[in-house]
């Protein structure tokens, strides 16, 4: 019955700490600031959630992730001792780190294999533009760009997987979600989504403690993309 798979991208698709840790530190090398890339990529991706949450709770009308990652910079750059040496028009360059991140080394053939009988498209916390960017970046051959800015939510809310699907013209159990995170798999399954797991081990680096295995009998369990299609044939 599946007709569409749609993707989470941070950590899911495309490795976001060692992206934004490079970007980072080229940034500030370049202009002879010195930091660690990982602690600095991990600082700030650290308030990714608190800033969503915000907007999910109600304080806050929906604003792009855009937004929330700029904001969440001027943040960051002021624990590392930075806030005086980047200016204004300098950290909206910086921001884009987040344009500029590699897809893991089976991200994108996986997706080429899918793409002739399934419609890809993100469902992703980021904007429209941002998911634009990274995939002409990372290579990612995508049919459409769902997620949070048609919805204007933050996941896991239902109304960003219900508004995918729903702009697709599918039922939400035509629509499958792909995940390395067994929260987003779970609050998709509650609304009707089927579910994919596949494992990213790494994404938060070798110390990672979370969702190292799927917690639940998803509908598909792959040990990476090219699996996934893989199964998603048979």
């Amino acid at each position: 019955m599946v007709r569409a798979l749609i993707f989470d991208v941070f950590g899911t698709l495309v490795d976001w700490r060692s992206g934004v840790a490079r970007e980072s530190e080229a940034f500030c090398n370049a202009r002879g600031l010195a930091i660690d890339g990982l602690a600095f990529a991990d600082s700030w991706r650290a308030k990714y959630q608190p800033a969503m949450e915000a907007v999910r709770g109600g304080g806050r009308g929906y604003v792009a992730l855009d937004l929330l990652h700029r904001e969440n910079l001027d943040a960051t750059l002021l624990e590392f001792g930075l806030e005086g040496s980047i200016d204004a028009a300098a950290r909206e360059v910086l921001n884009r780190a987040w344009e500029k991140l590699p897809p893991w080394p089976d991200c994108v053939a996986g997706l080429n294999a899918l793409k002739p009988d399934y419609v890809i498209a993100p469902c992703s916390n980021g904007s429209i533009a941002l998911m634009t960017w990274l995939a002409k970046y990372a290579g990612l051959p995508w049919d459409a760009i769902l997620g949070a800015e048609i919805a204007r939510a933050y996941k896991p809310q239902p109304a960003v997987y219900l508004a995918s699907a729903a702009a697709l013209g599918l039922a939400p159990n035509e629509v499958m979600m792909v995940a390395a995170h067994n929260s987003d798999l779970a609050a998709a399954r509650a609304v009707g989504l089927k579910t994919a797991f596949v494992p990213r081990p790494s994404e938060h680096g070798a110390g990672q403690t979370s969702d190292l295995a799927p917690d639940a009998d998803w509908d598909v369990i792959a040990a990476d993309m090219v699996d996934l299609a893989r199964r998603m044939r048979s």
